[in-house]
């Protein structure tokens, strides 16, 4: 409806489209006993036209329509309505500050002038159209043509009457004159392949339990506080074999992973990408639904559920999240609106040829305040307490994983990408800023510095970065047969050089146990697979010990044999057996040891936690290490034997006299070891030794980790 004025005849005109309609009529909704006022059919396939000589304003109206079968409906016209998006609005998300966008573009449950409906915003600056299709108007893009918002490039319309679990796609007419069939990037929900529509889902209805795990987490100085991570893929984690060998459900999954992690001591958890992806293979990385919890497991509610009993229990939520890189599905981002739109048009800097990807161009302020908003929708909608970003190393340089020729230069002449730099500061600051004590983890595996200083130091403001460089010396180490082990001592040792550079989380991740590297119990070196066992507690042991807050993947916690398919499960029924039984109780020990002596987390990012004791005994393959605590009796001496040797009457300085309690012996007959050890504790006597005024004198187990926690003076 609008104004319309021929020569000296003036009046309202109403145009509609409705093919399944005999009749239309227009009823003034202050007047519904009043006059109607009848459209005619111009064209056989439903498009009406009214003019209105004797009404000068439009007004608030209703169509009503007799269709075919004889049924009579009347309905609020979805152009009777203003755009829901004020000019401030698309004045901020053109400028790159809009931070709410995620409760503005897409599909948004809401009220105007008290008509309950859904508006739909999208962003395709270069389409000569765009439609709203769906299955309330047959998918037919003449229903609900959208409007331009002038050179914002947004197009919004409002339509009244639509509820939660509609499915939409936007239809958009390119310059090429053929139209694309695109869902919302901005979408919370999904179905399944082949139809990928775009559900309308309500965000804002479940009712949070998890207040009390909210304002800890606020309160908490997390870079001292213990964090120890179990990195999971949902899909493989445990299979229901009687049914049809599906995986878990969020909601089934609630219950028994929060039982297992409770009893492994975990503090968090972390999901492989859970975001909506079409590729079971990605295993969650190609990413197409970046608002959206993906259908496989349940719905966005079902997830909320999850999270929610996570918290309930105490334990943190970790998600991983893509913002490197997109796949090219052609109903998805790629080329959106018929031109390269979040992508960069120029391969050298839009296409990633390691993963067939497209890469996002991060000098776009549309593009970034997508992005952002993604970030924080998974915070303020599902309670996310960290997000792990992917692939960022790939994202701070033009030339990753690229010859010469092949990259275009920044606009010094340098390889840095400074448009994802910035776009990165700026993510974590607004992270930090609107859900305080949210973990912000980097994936990035070169030599970049300040990945995790605070933005206003020059940093990128990330709280804990993946020690990738520990984490290849430490397994290069421990895969060499050890009769070799005294030629590459310093593997062990050369992490201590950079351990504070950053604020690190060891990890051994599912990248490290796919792709025939083998896992992780597989990796170590000798037969039978007791000896292995003994080689992977040692292993994690070391882990633990060395500063630095923990990540492990699923399923290494008790040494499975396989490496991990994400199409299967894992194989939990190797719990039986005491090589691998033994593994599961060395990281529950670990978890229990690392939470429970005061101070020893905070001394991950602190060089005074740390203090070495012998890091040159190569020819013995002995390396021993002090981790300090808040106390004294938190002290620990950390001594480990890394040769099938046993070696008697060794001896270890130590800073104090007195008794120091054994408290973790890898070797324990508890583990599926040998039961060498020292009866529980010694008493350091007064004999100098590396350096150190007392020592102590222990019988080392071969391949094994002793530590023992200072008691006290006698």
């Amino acid at each position: 409806m609008h104004p319309y004025k021929a020569g000296s005849k003036s009046g309202i005109v109403v145009r509609a489209f409705l093919d399944d309609a005999v009749t239309c009529e227009v009823v003034d909704v202050s007047k519904p006993d009043g006059p109607r006022y009848p459209l005619k059919r111009l064209t056989d396939d439903g498009f009406f036209e009214g003019i209105l000589p004797k009404r000068k304003n439009v007004f608030k109206y209703r169509l009503r329509i007799e269709r075919y079968n004889g049924e009579i409906r009347q309905f609020y016209d979805p152009y009777s309505f203003l755009p829901s998006l004020s000019d401030n609005d698309v004045y901020l998300f053109n400028e790159g500050n809009e931070h709410q966008a995620h409760n503005k573009m897409g599909a948004q449950l809401r009220e105007l002038d008290g008509v309950a409906g859904v508006s739909f915003a999208v962003w395709a600056p270069s389409a000569k159209r765009v439609s709203l299709v769906g299955d309330f108007n047959h998918w037919d893009g003449r229903y609900h043509p959208m409007r331009s918002l002038g050179a914002s490039g947004i197009w919004e319309v409002f339509v009244p009457g639509l509820a939660a679990g509609a499915k939409y796609k936007f239809e958009i007419g390119t310059q090429h004159e053929y139209p694309l069939l695109k869902t919302d990037p901005y979408g919370t929900r999904f179905e399944s392949p082949p139809g990928n529509a775009s559900i309308v889902c309500k965000v804002d209805g479940y009712e949070w339990n998890d207040a009390e795990w909210i304002k800890t987490r606020e309160s908490t100085d997390w870079a001292n506080a213990p964090i120890s991570i179990y990195e999971m893929h949902v899909g493989s984690w445990k299979r229901v074999i009687e049914d049809a060998s599906r995986p878990l459900s969020y909601r089934e999954l609630a219950g028994e992973l929060v039982a297992y992690l409770k009893d492994m001591q975990y503090t968090h958890v972390e999901f492989m990408p859970l975001s909506e992806h079409p590729f079971d293979g990605s295993w969650g990385y190609q990413v197409t639904g970046f608002f959206a919890p993906t259908y496989r497991f349940g719905s966005p509610e079902d997830f909320m559920y999850l999270v929610d009993t996570l918290h309930q229990n105490g334990i943190g939520v970790i998600m991983d999240w893509v913002p490197a890189h997109f796949p090219t599905d052609s109903f998805a981002l790629g080329e959106f609106d018929g031109t390269a739109l979040y992508e960069h048009a120029d391969p050298r800097q839009g296409f990633h040829q390691d993963w067939g990807t497209y890469i996002f161009n991060y000098g776009r302020n549309e593009v970034c305040t997508f992005l952002i908003a993604s970030a924080l929708a998974w915070c303020e909608r599902y309670h996310i307490d960290g997000l792990r970003v992917d692939a960022v190393a790939s994202m701070l340089y033009l030339d990753y994983s690229r010859e010469e020729g092949q990259w275009i230069p920044n606009q010094y002449g340098g390889r840095e990408n400074l448009e994802a730099i910035n776009f990165l500061r700026r993510t974590n600051d607004l992270v930090h800023k609107y859900y305080p004590g949210t973990l912000m983890i980097a994936e990035e595996s070169t030599a970049f510095p300040g990945v995790t200083k605070p933005t206003s130091e020059g940093g990128l403001g990330f709280d804990m970065k993946w020690n990738m460089g520990w984490m290849h010396d430490t397994l290069e180490y421990f895969q060499k047969d050890p009769i070799y082990r005294k030629y590459e001592h310093h593997q062990l040792s050369f992490g201590m050089l950079y351990q504070y550079s950053e604020n690190f989380t060891q990890v051994f991740s599912h990248d490290e146990i796919v792709h025939g590297k083998n896992s992780m119990m597989m990796k170590m070196p000798g037969e039978p697979m007791s000896n292995k066992a003994r080689q992977l507690r040692l292993l994690y042991a070391f882990m633990w010990m060395w500063p630095g807050k923990k990540t492990l993947f699923m399923g290494c916690d008790f040494g499975q044999s396989a490496e991990w398919a994400h199409a299967g499960s894992l194989d939990w029924h190797l719990l039986q057996y005491m090589d691998h039984e033994g593994v599961q109780k060395v990281v529950r020990d670990l978890n229990r040891i690392y939470r429970e002596i005061p101070g020893l987390a905070a001394g991950d990012n602190r060089p005074d936690g740390f203090e070495w004791i012998n890091a040159s005994d190569a020819d013995n393959s002995v390396l021993t290490f002090l981790r300090n605590g808040s106390e004294k009796t938190d002290t620990l001496a950390v001594v480990g034997n890394y040769t099938p040797v046993q070696r008697e009457g060794f001896r270890v300085g130590v800073p104090y006299p007195g008794y120091w309690k054994e408290i973790l012996n890898t070797d324990a007959k508890d583990y599926g070891g040998l039961g060498f050890g020292n009866d529980g504790g010694v008493v350091a006597d007064e004999v100098e030794w590396d350096g150190r005024p007392y020592s102590i004198k222990l019988e080392l187990p071969p391949v094994s980790m002793s530590v023992f926690r200072f008691q006290g003076e006698a």
